[in-house]
């Protein structure tokens, strides 16, 4: 290059530097968003390879966190989670581990092998207590492991208008902790806790004369309010942003869109089972049937973490029964997204494509029976078909 050439060159690179300082330049044109491409998920009844009915433990007044004393036993009450249980498993495993402890006693029983009870168990084990938990199922058997499986601490937790004034603080005080310690499962081998695209559609445009859908179920005619606290959690999760048209296979009018905590049960069951007993935990098959029987326990101590179990157990008529039902479909590895609308909601794990009726917050309330309903998995499946554009 000779010396002219040289001195135009730079006399052109500061020509540029100056330009893009002036005020008289042009903005940067705003980044385009490309519209993703989702695998499509194949739903279809004839696809479904099992139903699973749970009963949520709704407590009026909010989960059970608190002591009492049976015959000589100190009694931890861990319970009443509604739909929350994985959600806030690990914040409430604090606080009944600190009631559990308080009293100096390091031999600790725990009463159920769910998500509340192993989160118990492994925490009263990191403090230094030598537990043993008990239970007549054990997780993936376990009411728990029916669960949905995703980021939902306020789902039927409690009634407003019957909680404890300061409920809402220890509320958000789970969350929070839950929230962190979920976050330490991120990224690990088969993913026990992991984050999808999630989408909310609204206004689904598929014309109803040819849906065939089952009417909207009744409300039971009862007078009661679920809590809703999200507001306390801002800034801890993802934002949702609203979607333009052309960035979303939705046949919708509205669609918004955030990553999602979510649970691979079967993959954090497991984990949860193989650490706790990896460091000296005992699990034994023990079914009680009246408090009286604890005290054939050696233990001292007892976190009682029964679930809906406990409104037998221990008589607790206050506990409602939500019922929940999943149609599973094969698992699609390749579809890594979830969306709620049209009145059900989908979700992929690596179990399974699980699709939910939701028809309003008090759909199944006060029921317990869990028996497969074939015909609700099957209109479940068909509105979750007609959210997408054909």
């Amino acid at each position: 290059m000779t010396l002219m050439q040289r001195r135009s060159l730079l006399l052109g690179a500061g020509a540029l530097g100056l330009g893009a300082c002036s005020s008289t330049a042009m903005a940067p044109p705003p980044p385009t968003l490309v519209r993703p491409s989702l695998p499509p998920m194949r739903l279809s009844s004839d696809r479904i390879v099992r139903i699973t009915v749970c009963s949520r433990p709704f407590r009026p007044a909010g989960p059970r966190i608190e002591v009492e004393t049976v015959g000589d036993k100190r009694v931890v009450h861990n319970y009443g989670h509604g739909g929350s249980g994985w959600s806030l498993s690990w914040g409430s495993a604090e606080l009944a581990r600190d009631l559990a402890l308080s009293g100096g006693v390091r031999d600790v029983a725990v009463i159920g092998c769910g998500a509340i009870g192993m989160t118990a168990a492994t925490l009263l084990q990191r403090a230094g207590a030598t537990v043993t938990v008990y239970a007549s199922e054990r997780l993936p058997h376990a009411r728990s492991a029916r669960a949905t499986g995703l980021w939902t601490p306020d789902s039927r937790i409690a009634d407003p208008d019957r909680v404890d004034p300061a409920f809402p603080a220890q509320w958000e005080q789970m969350a929070r902790a839950s929230w962190a310690m979920h976050q330490t499962y991120v990224g690990q081998p088969a993913e026990p806790v992991a984050f999808l695209d999630r989408y909310g559609v609204g206004g689904v445009r598929a014309p109803d004369p040819e849906t065939g859908f089952q009417p909207q179920p009744a409300a039971p005619p009862v007078e009661v309010r679920f809590a809703g606290y999200g507001s306390r959690l801002a800034g801890l999760t993802p934002r949702s942003r609203l979607l333009a048209p052309d960035q979303h296979d939705f046949d919708a009018e509205r669609v918004r869109l955030a990553p999602e905590m979510q649970f691979n049960i079967a993959e954090l069951s497991r984990r949860l089972i193989a650490d706790f007993q990896a460091d000296g935990g005992r699990i034994e098959t023990r079914t009680f049937h009246a408090p009286s029987e604890l005290a054939t326990l050696r233990q001292p101590v007892i976190v009682n973490c029964t679930g809906y179990g406990a409104r037998a157990l221990f008589g607790d008529d206050s506990l409602v029964p939500v019922r929940g039902q999943m149609a599973w479909l094969p698992p699609q590895p390749e579809v890594r997204y979830g969306f709620y609308g049209n009145g059900v909601s989908v979700m992929s794990r690596p179990d399974g494509l699980g699709v939910q009726r939701i028809a309003g917050d008090m759909f199944g309330y006060g029921v317990d029976d869990e028996t497969a309903d074939v015909l609700e998995a099957e209109d479940a499946i068909l509105r979750a078909a007609a959210v997408f554009a054909a």
